[in-house]
């Protein structure tokens, strides 16, 4: 995989469908840089920094977590900088680092086959708790770059978290246009509410975790109408 440049601002490791990586996004401010999501891995997270060395960007002093699955937080522990999320996304986490304390990785392995992909060989699945928790809304401002990070209503997961761009007309969304795991039913009603905020922010960018950038009416539409 290789680093793309999406906006002025913005940097974007693509997504992978074999180990179900997500898209990990850098926000490059005049005094510091961010990154949306941890990855799934260690192994993920370096190949990312390989990437941004590579490019001459420097390495991020915070990563957001948009919401508390696997694929978008377990390198947690391996990110440079600090970790910022919301207290629900934090709880869930506790949660399963609590469950794999006591009852070993198993599980998780078995949940599906894009986590063994990414942990084959018997690397080790490591949880770790963000640095710092938010609730509500946020915004950041590494310089000349605001960053409004805030949570949402969505049909995925009731921990979302979405990370708006202004200046560059972007909102990177996580997973949180997706149905719920692992049928992957969507709730209309959230669908709706969801719809409704992509609606107010307005931006011309809309980044799923996992597919190409898109436009802010196709996101919309597909909220309302997809199936």
């Amino acid at each position: 995989m290789r680093l793309n440049q999406l906006t002025e601002r913005v940097w974007v490791y693509p997504f992978e469908e074999e180990r179900d990586r997500p898209n990990l996004s850098y926000i490059r401010g005049d005094r510091w840089s961010l990154v949306v999501d941890a990855g799934h891995s260690e192994e993920h997270i370096r190949e990312f920094y390989r990437e941004l060395e590579e490019a001459g960007l420097p390495l991020p002093k915070l990563t957001v977590l948009t919401h508390w699955h696997w694929d978008h937080t377990f390198a947690m522990h391996a990110v440079h900088g600090l970790t910022l999320a919301n207290e629900r996304t934090t709880q869930y986490l506790k949660d399963i680092r609590d469950r794999l304390v006591k009852e070993g990785p198993a599980f998780f392995l078995a949940m599906h086959e894009s986590i063994q992909r990414e942990y084959a060989n018997n690397k080790p699945v490591i949880v770790t708790l963000p640095d710092m928790v938010f609730s509500g809304e946020m915004t950041l401002d590494p310089g000349n770059c605001p960053v409004r990070i805030f949570q949402a209503e969505a049909p995925h997961t009731d921990d979302s978290t979405l990370v708006e761009v202004p200046g560059d007309k972007l909102l990177i969304m996580g997973d949180c246009t997706g149905g719920a795991f692992p049928g992957w039913e969507v709730d209309q009603e959230l669908a709706n509410k969801l719809a409704e905020t992509v609606r107010q922010v307005n931006p011309e960018i809309c980044l799923p975790g996992h597919w190409t950038p898109l436009s802010r009416d196709f996101i919309i539409q597909d909220l309302l109408y997809g199936e």
